[in-house]
């Protein structure tokens, strides 16, 4: 989720080292499902991260950390479900860890890439990879998009169900996020 910032080795500001942190308040998150009812919707509130770019202008490192119990819905029996199917009692986070960034396609100050890394779900975790695409918004801060298909089951999640099982959550979900990172010095002026 969040994820994508790896685009940003193309970027030629870099001397030393340098670490981008996700600005929240800049940030967002929605899961985007299905239940033999209606669609609904869950967004992220809370969500952390770092890129850490090496002397070299390649990504050395990308984090990201979202608590399950900072997802809410407009529904909080639907909340309940989600963080019994996450089993949040036993993993309260959600986390990806970057393994690579592929594909990069580097057009003036938008940079589209394909991002492979480690996304951990209910105790679980599997290599995922999905586009994403980023841009620069002014020195030192860029915006990160893109959308992330995913199964459940892949994550030996169980689809919540209600009202006693009459109503099924769908196995697919979509993952939507558009990310804002920047340097300390930028996240502090925010």
């Amino acid at each position: 989720m969040l994820i994508v910032s790896i685009f940003f080795s193309a970027f030629n500001s870099f001397v030393v080292a340098q670490v981008y942190k996700i600005i929240p308040a800049s940030s967002s998150m929605t899961i985007f499902g299905t239940t033999n009812v209606h669609d609904f919707q869950s967004k992220v509130g809370q969500i952390s991260g770092e890129l850490v770019i090496n002397a070299s202008k390649q990504v050395q490192s990308l984090s990201v950390d979202v608590p399950v119990k900072g997802i809410k819905s407009n529904e909080k029996a639907m909340d309940n479900k989600t963080y019994e199917a996450f089993k949040s009692d036993k993993n309260p986070n959600i986390s990806f860890r970057l393994i690579e960034v592929g594909s990069l396609q580097i057009n003036d100050n938008e940079i589209e890439g394909i991002v492979s890394g480690n996304l951990t779900m209910a105790g679980v975790t599997k290599k995922i990879s999905f586009k994403a695409i980023g841009k620069s918004n002014k020195a030192g801060m860029y915006q990160v998009k893109g959308a992330l298909p995913l199964k459940m089951t892949d994550f030996k999640m169980s689809p919540p169900t209600a009202l006693m099982g009459m109503m099924k959550v769908g196995d697919a979900i979509t993952l939507k996020f558009d990310v804002t990172i920047a340097t300390p010095n930028m996240t502090s002026n925010n």
